[in-house]
């Protein structure tokens, strides 16, 4: 048996839509504040996010352990915030890691909160060979919808070969895939193996490439297969940058939705890309082989007031030297593109309830 979509968050998740990697939020002490964890989704929501990633990277792959025992509230609140506080269909994405044993219990946990797919990562199962890797996926996506995730090895992934990504394809329970290797020839590589698959039509793809967001939600890609090209578009995003300015994520991918089908692609839009780019390069502390990512992350909600802590949970993951100044200009440069307005206007009453 197969996990499959429901038709309205098919629906969704092919037309493209903003998911926000979800942070999480701790107090100076590192203990978990579901007050301002709360307030995040509503912001999210009223931002106009099509979906949220709960449980992934941005939000710390150290959730993820018993030991902390975060995983399972976290999720709920995500999900039980977003039930409360709209009516709209919110597509609901559960990170998920951990060998075949882990994996698959993280799935019937998040399956069991209502959420529609899982976004399966690499981390806990780096040795898996890629045939443990199809076989990990196909017993997930015997739970829930899964989500594919290229993650780059910076940040603890690995490459694959377009013909994993068409293994991956080829599997009855997988629905998308992430792609954030922030390396184009990797790109490439998941729109040839998806592209190869019989199921190529079902498989929709993400950009999580955050380096160049307004190039993938613009581009379709062009692939050779078997001597004839095929394409591929990336029809949203699900990204850690998007955790920050997410109103801003939403116009844009419409802007780029709207000149795709246009034919037209104005010298704006193509600027914007310059300057997501800009402000990713500080708030994923680019200087630093993205060692503060998620810290940068928390840092700039920390900033906006929708956080009280960039507290990480492992002590490494702080802020790189320098980085917080940068942020601080970045900030200052491109305030539309972290919502600063939106956020002071709207803040108290996502922190009142």
């Amino acid at each position: 048996m197969v996990a499959r979509l429901d038709p309205e968050a098919r629906a969704l998740l092919h037309q493209g839509v903003v998911i926000p990697a979800h942070p999480l939020a701790l107090d100076a002490r590192g203990e978990f504040e579901q007050h301002h964890q709360e307030a995040l989704t509503r912001y999210y929501l009223d931002a106009g996010a099509g979906g949220l990633a709960v449980g992934v990277h941005t939000t710390q792959f150290a959730l993820h352990e018993q030991s902390v025992g975060l995983y399972e509230p976290v999720l709920r609140c995500a999900a039980e915030t977003a039930r409360s506080w709209t009516n709209r269909r919110v597509v609901l994405v559960a990170g998920i890691v951990g060998r075949t044993e882990q994996a698959v219990m993280e799935a019937e946990v998040a399956r069991s909160l209502g959420y529609d797919l899982g976004l399966l990562g690499i981390t806990g199962a780096l040795d898996f060979t890629d045939d443990q890797l199809i076989d990990r996926a196909r017993a997930v996506g015997e739970v829930l919808p899964v989500f594919g995730f290229y993650l780059q090895p910076a940040v603890g992934g690995r490459r694959h070969s377009p013909d994993f990504w068409r293994r991956l394809a080829d599997l009855e329970g997988v629905a998308a895939i992430k792609i954030a290797p922030f390396d184009r020839y990797c790109t490439l590589d998941v729109a040839r193996g998806v592209c190869s698959s019989e199921r190529r039509d079902e498989v929709v793809l993400y950009t999580g490439n955050d380096d160049t967001i307004v190039t993938d939600l613009l581009t379709t890609l062009r692939v050779s297969v078997d001597g004839s090209v095929r394409q591929k578009p990336m029809v949203g995003g699900l990204l850690g940058q998007w955790a920050v300015g997410t109103r801003a994520a939403v116009r844009l991918l419409d802007e780029a939705r709207a000149a795709r089908r246009d034919g037209t692609v104005s010298i704006e839009l193509l600027a914007l890309g310059s300057a997501w780019t800009d402000l990713n390069a500080a708030v994923f502390d680019v200087a630093h082989d993205f060692s503060g990512c998620v810290a940068g992350i928390n840092e700039v909600l920390r900033r906006l007031g929708l956080l009280s802590s960039a507290r990480c949970l492992e002590q490494r993951d702080v802020l790189s030297p320098g980085q917080a100044d940068a942020i601080a200009q970045a900030m200052e440069a491109y305030p539309d593109l972290v919502d600063a307005m939106f956020v002071r206007e709207h803040l108290q009453t996502w922190l009142a309830h």
